[in-house]
């Protein structure tokens, strides 16, 4: 073991019912180093941090700092270790002050008096370089404030390892150049800290090193100047270059009827930077990107599920309006959302009254769809879709993750929709339903139907879209078609395209 390495996680295991979400993964933090912690969703990231710090309960291996081995059974005994953790959620207290924050749940918080707390914040906040008053309420400040003063708490408790999940999702680029530069103040000090974030711009600028995690196993630890952005991405994706090369042209699909049917310039939300977007009638097209890259985000800008700030939007050439899902379903847009769990099904729901939902919203609850046209409805979908339910009453929450999926198609197919936005319509279900759903994106691409597809899946993109948008850090970076629509040339853009509608 080095003399400068600070945290070493050798051979960690752990089991879930049916799942090894870690198998025999080694990590190695130092002091004075900024270490991110790549990989996309699912390949046990947050499950090696949850070990860390005591959420978890390892199924094996073995944990030292600085040299000694370590148990750690719970969060107070990673924080007794010296480490903390700052989550991507504010956890602190916004209806206290920065002082009281700073101090809440700790022995000497009591033993203080308030003026001789806020007098000890006041220090600490200088030292590090953090715009907040000691006095001043939390919740007046800006998110990446009160990130700072998050850390700052952390930074007091003695922390040797500072782990930061996620923190920079939600500030803006002066924000973030405040938060890396408390970053490097830090690390100057000797603080090691664990980077883990989905913006690789980010990586490249403030870190030292990369471990990269894919499926629960280690793929590796790099030197940031050894690791160039695309082989990070294909390291994350689990495809190399050369592999990829050997794949072959992909087979153009080119779009009979060029009308163009949805077109934006500028549209932007809450949660989506202003972009421009086009699709034609009859065409699958999809936005494609690492996990966090904006591509959601984009969609639900689409279909006014987040709140629009600006924008201009033509249906078939003509201006529209749309700052709701309602007006998206009147002008003919469907949308299935990513988690079907939390905004798709109704899991007390029957089958049949899940699948007519979205129709009956079109029409009013004053007109409300009679229980025969309903069970027919239903039947038809069921039978179309290949549905497996016990009967059309059967309570959605009750079926496979797969079939869930499905009667959310059917609730969508039943609007007669002119574009469909399908944001990962094929996650979590079986290799046979997935194949199915693809046929049926083409087929309804046949029939003049406009579709969005997204999927973390490339390959299956790949099959299905003639055109893909490419986004990282929610910009759009790239648009690949014919025969530049391969494997390779996503990840290249990903690691290196050039943003757009900046």
């Amino acid at each position: 073991m080095q003399d400068n390495t600070l945290l070493q996680m050798r051979n960690i295991d752990k089991l879930f019912p049916g799942v090894k979400a870690l198998s025999n993964v080694d990590f190695t933090l130092r002091k004075g180093e900024i270490h991110a912690l790549m990989g996309e969703n699912g390949a046990g990231k947050s499950t090696l941090i949850k070990v860390l710090t005591g959420v978890y309960q390892m199924d094996g291996g073995e944990i030292f700092v600085e040299g000694e081995k370590i148990s750690i059974r719970s969060p107070q005994d990673a924080q007794n270790n010296g480490i903390s953790t700052v989550y991507q959620e504010i956890t602190l207290c916004p209806n206290l002050t920065v002082a009281e924050n700073m101090f809440i749940g700790r022995e000497e918080g009591i033993l203080v008096n308030r003026r001789t707390r806020e007098k000890l914040a006041a220090k600490l906040l200088d030292e590090l370089g953090i715009p907040a008053r000691s006095t001043q309420q939390l919740g007046s400040c800006s998110l990446a404030v009160q990130q700072m003063v998050a850390i700052a708490r952390a930074v007091d408790m003695k922390c040797k390892v500072l782990i930061l999940d996620e923190p920079t999702s939600s500030l803006d680029d002066k924000e973030v150049n405040m938060l890396f530069d408390l970053m490097r103040d830090l690390k100057s000090q000797g603080v090691g800290i664990i980077f883990v974030t989905h913006f690789l711009e980010q990586v490249y600028e403030v870190c030292d090193r990369i471990t990269v995690l894919r499926n629960g196993e280690l793929v590796g630890e790099y030197l940031i100047e050894d690791l160039p952005q695309v082989e990070l991405v294909s390291k994350m994706i689990g495809k190399e270059l050369d592999e990829l090369s050997n794949l072959g042209e992909i087979e153009e699909k080119e779009i009979e009827n060029k009308e163009v049917f949805y077109e934006a310039k500028g549209l932007s939300s809450s949660d989506a930077l202003p972009f421009d977007f086009e699709i034609h009638k009859g065409e699958v097209n999809g936005f494609t990107g690492l996990l966090g890259s904006g591509r959601s985000e984009s969609v639900r800008a689409i279909f006014g599920a987040d709140k629009v700030n600006g924008g201009e939007i033509k249906i078939k050439g003509e201006p529209v309006k749309i700052t709701k899902p309602i007006d998206a379903m009147k002008h003919g847009i469907g949308y299935l959302a990513e988690d079907r769990k939390r905004d798709g099904i109704i899991a007390e729901l029957s089958v049949r009254e899940n699948i007519i939902l979205a129709l009956q919203v079109m029409k009013g609850f004053f007109k409300p769809i009679s229980r025969s046209e309903a069970e027919a409805f239903a039947d038809e979908y069921i039978k179309v879709l290949n549905i497996k339910t016990a009967s059309r009453e059967t309570p959605i929450g009750s079926l496979s993750g797969g079939n869930q999926q499905k009667v959310i198609l059917a609730r969508w197919l039943l609007t007669h929709p002119d574009y469909l936005i399908l944001d990962e319509p094929t996650r979590g279900i079986d290799v046979g339903t997935k194949l199915e759903i693809q046929k049926l994106v083409l087929k309804l691409a046949e029939d003049g139907v406009s579709v969005t597809f997204i999927s973390s899946e490339v390959e299956e993109m790949l099959r299905t879209c003639s055109r893909l948008i490419v986004m990282r850090d929610r910009h759009i970076v790239g648009e690949l078609k014919g025969k530049d629509l391969n494997q390779a040339q996503v990840m290249k853009t990903i690691a290196g395209g050039e943003a757009k509608n900046e």
